[in-house]
């Protein structure tokens, strides 16, 4: 018994290690014989050089559209569609997944002018469509942007002459509020009209977007030179480009800005698009690029201050990007926040120095900065994860309301109006 059991671990431990080697290493003469049968290319017909498939000894490989496609047997059953295996009411997932035998090969493969059909051992069939499969393929989404954008300087910005949406139009039709969300995806910013200067109709403005994010600032929050919390912003001083909530693991997504009232000269608001600055370092320097997406940070928030008593800590790189496409979707840049770098060794540090002073230098380009003077009626939506804000100083009384809202739910918002997001 014990040695049946054992020659059955080296056999499933055997078939992991063949599928782990691609088709390059073989146990067995037979199983080499067999790859090598199926090893060759199939075309959908004759005379039709438009799609081809080849089995592997662990995925099957598919040419459609231009696009060479791998697809693992487990990646293959697992994604199936059929009435068993996925609940298209809920779009959910019916499929036990741990259940997929992980040496699972199809037993028989056709291809017609649309559809892939794979037959499994057990006669299960799964089928996908030829575009399906290109759309959700490792190397489709590789060519795909999750999130079209338009990268700005001051000069791109203003020469676009985005405009701003009315209020009521944002609150009551859904072709402001679409236009607003295109706006904001596309630029990181975005403004409304003729706002009623209250705080009360700031937040009903900022939740026709999304659900409002409750920080240790509050709901929606006040904004003096009173030095009520243990911030800079909470004075009178000029703010150097940053992003917000650096300090959170995962930083709020959306602020707004509605300046409520202004006695006084100065405070004009500096906007800049992290991401052109960041592509900037992209073209120039892409191995500082490459090291400003690597390297961990921490980010911390210490604060003691009239009752309020805080110690926040967040965690991640200054450029953040997907890894399939190297798409940047957050940058987490604040100097008045960055807390002691210990997280890798000194050599590092100085190359990440190196790499920082690059990335700061493009963000401090003149030409890189919109100054906008925020006015009563004149609310501002910022993108966090991309844009950087700071201000001029000022004299006077000054008086902002604002609040954070969820990413996730502007995003949700986006999609429902048919956007990309």
């Amino acid at each position: 018994m014990w040695c049946h059991r054992l020659t059955h671990l080296f056999s499933s431990t055997r078939c992991l290690l063949n599928r782990g080697s691609g088709h390059q290493i073989s146990w067995q003469p037979r199983y080499r014989k067999s790859l090598t049968a199926v090893s060759r290319w199939h075309h959908m017909a004759p005379a039709s050089l438009n799609c081809a498939w080849q089995l592997h000894g662990d995925h099957l490989e598919l040419r459609y559209a231009e696009t060479l496609m791998r697809f693992d047997y487990v990646w293959l059953r697992d994604h199936c569609r059929s009435a068993s295996c996925y609940n298209t009411k809920t779009n959910q997932r019916s499929l036990d997944t741990a259940s997929v035998d992980l040496c699972i090969k199809p037993k028989t493969v056709r291809v017609d002018e649309t559809t892939l059909f794979l037959t499994w051992p057990d006669g299960h069939v799964t089928r996908y469509g030829l575009e399906w499969l290109v759309k959700n393929s490792y190397e489709g989404q590789k060519q795909q942007v999750m999130h079209p954008r338009i990268l700005w300087n001051a000069e791109i910005y203003q020469q676009a002459q985005v405009p701003s949406v009315d209020c009521q139009n944002f609150l009551e039709t859904k072709e402001g509020l679409k236009e607003f969300l295109q706006n904001f995806l596309l630029y990181g910013i975005a403004f409304v009209e003729n706002v009623p200067p209250t705080k009360e109709d700031t937040e009903i403005l900022a939740e026709r977007i999304s659900l409002i994010r409750e920080t240790i600032y509050g709901r929606m929050w006040y904004f003096t030179s009173d030095f009520s919390r243990g911030d800079t912003a909470y004075t009178k001083l000029a703010l150097d480009r940053h992003t917000d909530t650096t300090y959170f693991q995962e930083p709020c997504g959306i602020q707004v800005f509605h300046c409520l009232k202004h006695e006084g000269t100065g405070g004009r608001t500096l906007l800049v698009d992290g991401f052109y600055a960041a592509e900037q370092v992209l073209q120039r320097a892409p191995e500082e690029f490459e090291l400003l997406t690597k390297v961990p940070l921490k980010h911390e928030y210490i604060e003691n201050v009239v009752g309020c008593h805080n110690h926040m800590i967040g965690v991640g790189p200054v450029l953040n990007i997907y890894p399939w496409n190297n798409e940047l979707y957050l940058i987490r840049y604040n100097n008045y926040d960055r807390a002691v770098i210990n997280t890798v060794p000194y050599d590092v540090v100085h190359r990440w120095y190196a790499a920082h002073r690059t990335l700061t230098t493009e963000l401090r380009r003149p030409e890189n900065e919109l100054w906008v003077k925020l006015k009563p009626g004149k609310a501002l939506f910022v993108d966090n994860w991309r844009i950087l804000h700071g201000r001029e100083s000022f004299t006077g009384y000054r008086q902002l309301c604002g609040c954070y809202l969820t990413r996730d739910d502007m995003l949700n918002t986006a999609r429902f109006l048919g956007l990309q997001a």
